[in-house]
Parts: C-alpha cells; sequence; structure tokens
C-alpha cells in the first residue's frame, strides 16, 4: 500500500532508486511472471500505465523520485523479458550469467528515451 517505503514517494534524497540489479528478474520478467495479479494491479495505478511499457514506467518512477541517484539495467532499458536475466541466486550454471548487451542494441531511440527523462526530471548535468 501507499506508506510501503519501497515506494519512490517515500524516498529520502540520500538513496539510490533502481529497477532492478543482477540477482532480480528484469522488471518485465517481474511484471509477466512473478507478480500477483494485486500487484501488477498496484503498478498499473501506482504508475498511472496500462502495462504495456512497464520497465520504461518504472525507470520513470525512479528517476522521478527524490532519490540522489537513479540507475537501471540494459535489460530494462531494452524492455526485455525473463530470458534476459543476468543471475537467479542459489543456482549454478546456465543461464547465469550468460546474457550478454549486443553491439548497437543501446541504439538512438534508447539513449534519446533516456536523455528526455533525465533531462525533465533534473538529473541532466548541467541542465
Amino acid at each position: 500500500g501507499p506508506a510501503n517505503p519501497f515506494l519512490p514517494h517515500n524516498y529520502r534524497p540520500d538513496c539510490v532508486a533502481y529497477t532492478g540489479t543482477h540477482d532480480n528478474d528484469t522488471a518485465v520478467g517481474w511484471y509477466e511472471r512473478t507478480s500477483t495479479e494485486a500487484e501488477r494491479d498496484y503498478a498499473r495505478r501506482y504508475l498511472r500505465c496500462d502495462g504495456s511499457d512497464i520497465a520504461w514506467d518504472l525507470i520513470r518512477a525512479a528517476w522521478a523520485s527524490v532519490a540522489q541517484t537513479a540507475m537501471t539495467t540494459a535489460q530494462d532499458l531494452l524492455g526485455l523479458r525473463h530470458e534476459a536475466r543476468m543471475n537467479t541466486p542459489a543456482t549454478c550454471g546456465a543461464p547465469n550469467w550468460c546474457w550478454r548487451l549486443l553491439p548497437g542494441a543501446l541504439d538512438d531511440r534508447v539513449a534519446a528515451r533516456l536523455r528526455e527523462l533525465t533531462y525533465l526530471y533534473g538529473r541532466l548535468p548541467g541542465a
């Protein structure tokens, strides 16, 4: 609910906001596979979205927060699904640590989209 300390409106400036780490599923993977229907419903209402671009909706929420630092994964920038998960803790072997960012994947479209959010939320140095 709204009092959850992990929701962006409850962050303090002296924290880091991020969409995920190497040890959890991608944002899309979480939304499609791990989350419950109640969590998906809350996320859609909280983010004011339909869930079709959930990775970027979560990136926007992190960037819009008061957290001093906001970061995301390449997988979330690209809107990749569960298959791009980097690691599953307490497991060994493939597919852990097998995912690779392909040359050219972070293209001008992704860069422009990220720059726009970075500028919009005052995270662009010198802006």
